[in-house]
């Protein structure tokens, strides 16, 4: 099984839209402001926002967007204003990884796994 898609929850549709437009997805479907769906530039996943009146309360779904590129990738995107919640940093599950927030509130993750990213050491056999 791969991952096909995951929606997020937005009350911005246009501050949504601009924010993975500049992470580097690829619009697809603009259905705004109700809905829009990207797909991501390597590999065959899409992402997808759709509109809600207010945001809810609790945890919203984290989002993981792999680049091989992630020091490159995170340099480029604060050059153009974005604000990470943790600059790259060396996971002890073996991933890089940066945070970031979208303008919702979703949680953002780029990372890079490696090897680790499917094949950690603690793997079940």
């Amino acid at each position: 099984m791969n991952l096909n898609q995951v929606t997020v929850p937005t009350n911005n549709m246009d501050a949504s839209v601009a924010f993975y437009k500049l992470l580097g997805l690829n619009l697809i479907v603009d259905a705004a402001p109700r809905y829009v769906r990207f797909e991501c530039p390597d590999g065959d996943s899409t992402f997808s926002i759709h509109q809600i009146d207010e945001m809810g309360a609790g945890e919203a779904p984290v989002v993981y967007f792999e680049t091989q590129s992630l020091n490159a990738e995170v340099d480029r995107l604060q050059q153009s204003g974005i604000i990470f919640d943790l600059l790259p940093t060396d996971q002890s599950w073996g991933w890089r990884e940066a945070r970031l927030t979208d303008p919702a509130g979703n949680k953002i993750i780029l990372f890079w796994g490696g090897e680790h990213r499917k094949n950690p050491p603690w793997r079940v056999k």
